[in-house]
């Protein structure tokens, strides 16, 4: 079964893909935090450090796409093509306020005529790479993905990624087997799994129910345990190859953003998942939260790292 792992903003941009990948090999592909494009037709250079070949060799990426406008669509999927990537993702899943307050993400379950509209124009645009999409099972109740499924199925999509939440339940609360069960024997396209998945028995569970499952996406789990992939597929809980993506994930935020004191904040981000890891580990977030300071920062990520041993599982919330 193929692993992806999941667009998380804030935490995987393509220093801690490449690092990820370095220190933690099992993760089949990667997708992009949502690049949103414009009228203007223009990557912002933040956006265009995300996805530059240069920055991402060695990773299979997958760029993913937040829009409700074919064209804009068509014209960054060009841009990508041009850059080598054969692959674009839609994002039909983002469950953010400001993301579905504008018709975005996940803000489309709530209008099937814009989704429809938004397909067709992607799908008779001459698309030059192929499209998969992310999506949620519906706004409310998970018994809306019926329809929704209907209108995906009109439509030549690559894969189709589903969260097995709707758009209410953000990341909280049990996900909708049963009704990931119907899509999964009803989709026309290959279907991956996202949702909830935290140990290698989550996997193994997945696998058992649905034995035609080709795929999984784990975002939180694996923000969390960074070995889970590597876990997955029979390999174990490494605390020295961890310190070391630590170290590397600190020295490569220094340099890129000028200085400590700019990159506490994206470290302080990364560890608001991976303190699951730690047996224990809730105990610091307030002290992580609190640190102002890079020494600060270090000294107690040094204390975690030699005192906190391991979680045999990460939590359920983190």
């Amino acid at each position: 079964m193929d692993i992806y792992f999941a667009p998380m903003e804030g935490v995987t941009d393509y220093i801690y893909r490449r690092l990820h990948r370095r220190f933690f090999p099992g993760a089949d592909r990667y997708y992009t935090p949502f690049l949103s494009p414009t009228q203007n037709h223009v990557f912002p250079p933040r956006e265009l450090r995300q996805v530059a070949p240069e920055n991402n060799e060695g990773v299979c990426l997958v760029p993913q796409l937040l829009t409700k406008n074919a064209a804009d669509f068509l014209w960054a999927a060009g841009e990508l093509a041009a850059m080598g990537y054969e692959e674009v993702n839609l994002n039909v899943g983002c469950p953010s306020g400001t993301v579905t307050a504008k018709g975005k993400g996940a803000g489309l379950l709530a209008d099937k005529d814009s989704l429809r509209r938004l397909l067709d124009g992607i799908f008779s645009g001459d698309c030059p790479a192929a499209v998969s999409v992310k999506t949620r099972l519906g706004v409310r109740d998970a018994a809306e993905f019926g329809p929704i499924l209907d209108i995906y199925n009109d439509y030549p999509i690559a894969q189709l990624v589903i969260h097995a939440r709707t758009r209410t339940e953000m990341y909280a609360g049990p996900v909708h087997l049963d009704a990931f069960a119907l899509a999964l024997a009803a989709s026309r396209a290959p279907v991956c799994y996202n949702g909830d998945i935290r140990a290698p028995e989550d996997v193994s569970a997945l696998a058992e129910r649905f034995p035609d499952l080709g795929a999984v996406m784990i975002g939180r789990g694996l923000a969390a345990d960074p070995a889970l992939a590597g876990r997955i597929r029979g390999g174990g809980a490494d605390r020295d190859a961890l310190y070391r993506f630590h170290e590397a994930l600190c020295d490569a935020y220094c340099q890129a953003f000028g200085g400590p004191q700019s990159a506490i904040h994206r470290m302080k981000a990364i560890w608001s998942y991976m303190l699951a890891s730690f047996q224990g580990g809730e105990r610091y977030a307030k002290a992580l939260a609190k640190t102002r300071r890079w020494p600060d920062f270090i000294a107690v990520t040094e204390e975690i790292f030699a005192s906190l041993p391991l979680a045999a599982k990460i939590r359920t919330q983190y």
